[in-house]
């Protein structure tokens, strides 16, 4: 009853599909136009991707931090090394360049060498006052090494924050306003005005300026996505439409495919901005993902057509066919594609469970497309012409598909060896796998600014920030004295960790000002003592109350919070959690819980938790999607002993690919956390075509098993080969990425499909030989829930052999 339902159901749609041609069209036209209008709403991120929930402990204490202190990657860094700075003319030019960006309207302040600046004692009025190493410009060469002798022998307090005493490098830090660092505003400023600035400088005085802070490195890293979505989109097209013609040898039918893949990417970019989604390192692989996924629904469907046109030389029969018998079967492989991807909308991350809502939608998209679109069009063109189908005879292919029987018939304890051995050894390769949680390695290798971020963390010990707050739960509790030697105890772990920049905070400041307290001594710069301190705080106090607040970075306004700021280098997850548990432990031994609060937070740290955190979600993705395809399948066959079988040959390619990541060394990460279930939901598209067309095979030979297997594998066995090809070839176009995640994400998925082809090929067909009894019951197949492949006469069984 339900077969009689589902092929009635498939022949309405024929009927209305080929009755209602021009309306169809207009209404796909008409839908393209509003999807295209959406496109205006499409954005580009402009923040890092935040991988946790908001309500996640690591994001709430984060948010605190930038409620009381503000935005903290704010912070843009030119810097320089080269001995022949050190003339009148070049460090004046230098000190030049950075006063060309301090009236920027994006522009909060810029501190260069011109503008650092003594701190003075004012004895008379008890006060600090500011005194200008430079007073206008450099004049001569004598006033170049008395700076030199001041800034590098006298003020420690400068000391790895504007240049380095060994290397005698000098950098400038430029602040950004804070509410325009998340905002189009800061593209503008580092595209027009910062780069054609430092280019100007480079070219006219033959010096080598490095960039970066975050700012600049989001800005250059968003710019490579939006760059990298054209190459990625034209070389699908390209390669997938190659294989599409090799196969077809038609100009008409790849042309065809074109349109249909075309207009799909169209949609998927509609629904980016229809959503109001960002435009992430993620969302951004999906237009080519698309082209990829939806030139296999064409060669299924193209395929039929010219050979039902072959078989009876009726047009209108021929595509009234192809929906019918072809239209089932791919919505249910379209369907389990989503799937895969749709795990990711459970997780509670914001970046995947976007980039789970719109490839969902989108493949569901390229379905419709297929079925509406490649009909309609050969109803306008003439027959295919003999050179059209001559790729139906051809017999290279005989050989591959006789090799996979000969396989499955003689050598089926061979694959069952192999395949046990592989699963041994992958296994043994998934404990090696590590847990990647860096800010940067995703990011290109050879773009210069990635070349800037290793100069920084060579120079300055990284540039990725790393904040400490501590709250002393009482106003004015910062500047106690008791607390500023804790947080000196604290600052000295930090001083000692090579990971980790000289840290700033008040006590830097406080100690700045006894220096300044006894005449700029140097090696007064220290923490006062309890009676010293009573008369600083007088100094700093009278200070804060003219031009100048030294505190206001440090210190918020009401005194009850302070800050430490380092900067880290680019570490694995692993050093990072030692570095962080040593830490923790310092902050335990030093602060008191009953007195205060201390919490460690930075766009770095957040970033490391929420991999972590993706690993977890990693499992119930992967689990959900594993769960949904078994319930196709029991749909399919009312059989927990063909759920495991077809799982099986699904999972060991998952198993293989993991332990290939840990054999390569390729860590799990955003980008490579995907390919399990990616990968899961299109393999598990050729196991659905093998097991119904098995269950056809079984129904019309009345339950032969071993001649349903070889029939099945026969013409199964040349749709798989050329739909994973396709698959293979496109996914590897990820790999010209110079992104390292996305050449992973592409290799590993290429991979993952091609072991997943051979799995379905050989490792499904021998178990259900070796099992043929127990899951061969005929009262579990014979009233079959679904159709997804109608049943065929012998005859055109036989001709689809090709």
């Amino acid at each position: 009853m339900s077969k009689l339902k589902k092929t009635q159901f498939w022949d309405i749609v024929a009927r209305i599909i080929l009755r209602n041609k021009i309306a169809i069209l207009i209404g796909v036209i008409f839908v393209t136009i509003i999807f295209s209008l959406q496109w205006k709403h499409m954005r580009f991120t402009y923040t890092e991707a935040n991988l946790l929930p908001d309500e996640h402990e690591v994001n709430q204490e984060y948010n605190k931090f930038l409620e009381i202190f503000g935005e903290e990657g704010n912070l843009i860094v030119l810097g320089i090394k080269d001995s022949t700075l050190f003339t009148v003319e070049k460090l004046n030019a230098w000190n030049a360049l950075s006063d060309s960006f301090r009236n920027e309207v994006e522009v909060e302040t810029v501190v260069s060498i011109k503008d650092l600046q003594k701190l003075v004692k004012n004895t008379k009025e008890e006060k600090f006052e500011l005194e200008p190493f430079i007073k206008d410009s450099i004049t001569s060469l004598k006033q170049i090494g008395k700076l030199q002798n001041e800034l590098f022998e006298k003020y420690p307090f400068y000391d790895n924050f504007l240049f380095n005493t060994e290397t005698k490098t000098i950098r400038t830090a430029i602040y950004l306003k804070k509410d325009i660092i998340n905002k189009p505003e800061r593209k503008d400023f580092v595209m027009k005005t910062l780069l054609n600035n430092v280019k100007a400088f480079e070219e006219r005085y033959d010096m080598d300026v490095r960039v970066s802070g975050m700012p600049y490195i989001r800005t250059l890293n968003s710019q490579n996505i939006v760059d990298e979505i054209g190459l990625f989109v034209v070389a699908a097209l390209l390669v997938t439409s190659l294989i599409f013609f090799l196969f077809f040898r038609s100009f008409r039918a790849t042309f065809i495919s074109l349109i249909v893949v075309c207009v799909g990417v169209m949609w998927t970019l509609g629904i980016l901005g229809f959503l109001r989604y960002e435009i992430t390192v993620l969302t951004a692989l999906i237009p080519p993902l698309i082209i990829v996924i939806g030139i296999p629904n064409c060669i299924f469907l193209i395929n039929k057509y010219q050979h039902e046109v072959k078989l009876h030389g009726n047009k209108v029969k021929s595509l009234q066919r192809v929906i019918t018998k072809i239209g089932n079967a791919t919505l249910m492989t379209n369907v389990t594609t989503a799937s895969g991807f749709a795990t990711f909308i459970i997780t509670e991350s914001k970046l995947l469970k976007e980039f789970g809502v719109v490839a969902s939608l989108s493949i569901l998209a390229i379905f419709i497309l297929c079925i509406l679109i490649i009909p309609i069009i050969y109803t306008f063109l003439p027959y295919p012409k003999e050179r059209h189908l001559e790729h139906l005879n051809k017999r290279w292919i005989g050989g591959f598909v006789n090799w996979m029987e000969r396989m499955v018939r003689e050598k089926r304890i061979t694959i069952y060896i192999t395949s046990l051995a592989l699963l041994i050894v992958c296994i043994i390769g998934i404990y090696k796998i590590k847990i990647s949680g860096s800010l940067i390695e995703d990011m290109p290798k050879k773009a210069e600014f990635f070349q800037d971020i290793r100069f920084f963390e060579e120079e300055f010990n990284g540039i990725m920030p790393l904040e400490i707050m501590i709250d002393t739960k009482r106003k004015k509790g910062v500047m106690k004295l008791t607390t500023l030697k804790r947080m000196n105890e604290l600052e000295d772990l930090i001083t000692e960790t090579p990971e980790l920049s000289k840290p700033i905070s008040v006590v830097s400041l406080v100690k700045y000002s006894k220096q300044a307290y006894s005449n700029g001594n140097p090696k007064y710069y220290q923490l006062p003592t309890s009676q010293e301190n009573l008369f600083l705080s007088a100094y700093i106090k009278n200070s804060a109350s003219g031009d100048i607040n030294l505190l206001s970075n440090f210190v918020d306004s009401t005194g009850q919070y302070a800050r430490i700021t380092t900067f880290m280098k680019d570490i694995g997850t692993d050093k990072m959690k030692r570095i962080e548990e040593n830490i923790l432990n310092k902050i335990d031994k030093v602060f008191p819980k009953e007195k205060y609060d201390v919490t460690m937070t930075g766009k770095a740290l957040v970033f490391q938790k929420g991999t972590t955190y993706l690993v977890k979600n990693l499992a119930l993705s992967l689990s959900l999607a594993i769960l949904l395809i078994s319930l196709f399948m029991a749909y399919m066959f009312r059989s927990f002993r063909m759920i495991v079988v077809s799982l099986i040959p699904n999972l060991l390619p998952l198993v293989v690919t993991a332990g290939l990541m840990g054999y390569l060394g390729v860590p799990i990460k955003p980008s490579t956390i995907l390919v399990f279930s990616i990968a899961f939901g299109i393999s598990v598209d050729d196991t659905i075509h093998f097991l119904a067309k098995y269950r056809q095979e079984l129904q019309a030979s009345n339950w032969k098993i071993k001649k349903s297997i070889y029939a099945a594998l026969r013409e199964t066995g040349v749709s798989m080969f050329y739909t994973s090809i396709v698959l293979f070839f496109g996914f590897s176009v990820f790999t010209i990425s110079s992104f390292g995640g996305t050449v992973a994400l592409g290799a590993l998925v290429s991979a993952t499909l091609l072991f997943a082809m051979l799995s379905n090929l050989l490792l499904l067909p021998s178990l259900l030989l070796s099992l043929e009894k127990s899951i061969a019951n005929k009262t579990t197949l014979k009233e079959p829930s679904i159709n997804i492949i109608p049943e065929e006469s012998e005859e055109e069984t036989t001709d689809q052999q090709h």
